[in-house]
């Protein structure tokens, strides 16, 4: 019988505060996973853990902003300590601000990619190796986002770090394919969590915060509103099944049915000579 990739086994959850983070670390929780839950408000990750624990489950928060490389590494070092292997690991802390693109301060662009992207590189970059080395499997999920499939407008800086970690991840999926690494992308639609608060609350220049700088209009965010816990039910099934894409909503597939029409009539004889 194949190894349950939840019993026993320990999840490390960047973003797991709330949001998509904490329903994951509470889906993990019912399958008997240990859970390491980080994020840059650690009062939040602490009442998630506390919650888990009433419930039975192994839960430890961590401070972590993943930004900063050192920090992350920083993490990693924290896990083993705590619990001595790490099996899942979950990047999926993020933030997204609205706007005109040629018009974003250049401070918000270097907030958005150092999470968004950054953030997700440096969790690959210090995970991977310890699930290499340990050589009892794993999984590695990266938060992307429909943003990152599709650009949309007014959401320019979001699509950019949303589709680098796109392509990391395809890329990361077939570099580790043959050594017992799964790997998951997940790009939801809209998910009913605090993103768009939390965002701006978060940013370094203190000025920022206190600016309500104009979101996306409705037209660039289409789709139902989904819970976060359906989410995680699709990061779980996608984990036992080791499927590479996670995708949300209905409504993704006649968008990206587009998508890839668009790019397959630059082939058709009257466009491509």
């Amino acid at each position: 019988m194949d190894r349950d990739p939840f019993r026993e086994r320990v999840a490390v959850i960047t973003g797991g505060g709330g949001g998509i983070g904490s329903a994951m670390a509470r889906a993990f929780a019912v399958r008997g996973a240990r859970l390491a839950l980080a994020d840059v408000d650690l009062a939040a990750a602490r009442a998630v853990a506390k919650e888990l624990e009433s419930r039975g489950a192994e839960a430890q928060a961590f401070s972590v902003d993943v930004a900063d490389r050192d920090d992350v590494f920083r993490l990693a070092e924290a896990v083993l300590e705590r619990f001595g292997r790490v099996h899942l690991v979950c990047n999926n802390a993020g933030v997204a601000i609205g706007g005109e693109m040629w018009s974003a301060p250049l401070e918000d662009w270097t907030f958005t990619m150092g999470i968004n992207f950054w953030g997700v590189l440096y969790g690959v970059q210090a995970f991977v190796p310890i699930l290499l080395e340990q050589g009892e499997g794993g999984h590695v999920v990266n938060t992307a986002s429909m943003a990152g499939l599709t650009g949309m407008s007014f959401l320019g800086m979001y699509c950019a770090s949303k589709f680098a970690v796109v392509g990391l991840t395809e890329s990361l999926s077939r570099e580790v394919r043959d050594r017992g690494i799964g790997v998951s992308l997940l790009c939801p639609m809209i998910v009913a969590t605090n993103i768009d608060a939390n965002s701006l609350a978060r940013h370094p220049d203190p000025q920022r915060r206190r600016q309500a700088r104009p979101g996306p209009p409705p037209v660039a965010m289409r789709g139902g509103v989904i819970e976060a816990g359906e989410v995680a039910r699709r990061v779980v099934r996608a984990i036992e099944r080791g499927q590479l894409y996670i995708l949300t909503h209905p409504e993704q597939r006649e968008i990206l049915r587009r998508r890839a029409a668009r790019i397959d009539a630059v082939f058709e004889p009257e466009s491509w000579d």
